[in-house]
């Protein structure tokens, strides 16, 4: 079992930045795979960024692609998520995911956080 707590969101103009970070309890967490998704008011959750369980390989939204990035730090049980540029289309609340498998779905991953707002403002 893990569970997963963000941390990091908060209200920033536009072209600033932000880190988000998502710490994880139990012995397992370099077993898992991560995930930021996010989800904005009236649209569906959507993967932002996903790291494998050794930090090998990441994986990126187009839209987020060169601005943001994933790191895991598998010692200290926790994940980021580096936003630079930020854009008004970047507010939504974030969260945190974990799956035992590399996956691309929400539905992939068993492991939720409990979210954090991300507000860019114009």
């Amino acid at each position: 079992q893990v569970q997963l707590v963000e941390s990091g969101g908060g209200l920033v103009q536009a072209g600033g930045s932000l880190r988000l970070s998502c710490a994880a309890s139990g012995r397992t967490f370099d077993y898992y795979a991560m995930a930021w998704f996010r989800q904005a008011p009236g649209k569906e959750r959507a993967l932002v960024a996903r790291i494998s369980w050794s930090g090998g390989s990441t994986g990126y939204a187009d839209s987020v692609k060169g601005r943001f990035t994933i790191s895991r730090n598998n010692s200290k049980n926790t994940i980021y998520l580096q936003m630079n540029n930020l854009k008004p289309e970047d507010t939504a609340v974030y969260y945190c995911a974990a799956s035992t498998i590399y996956g691309l779905e929400d539905y992939e991953y068993r492991h939720w956080g409990q979210g954090t707002q991300v507000t860019v403002s114009s």
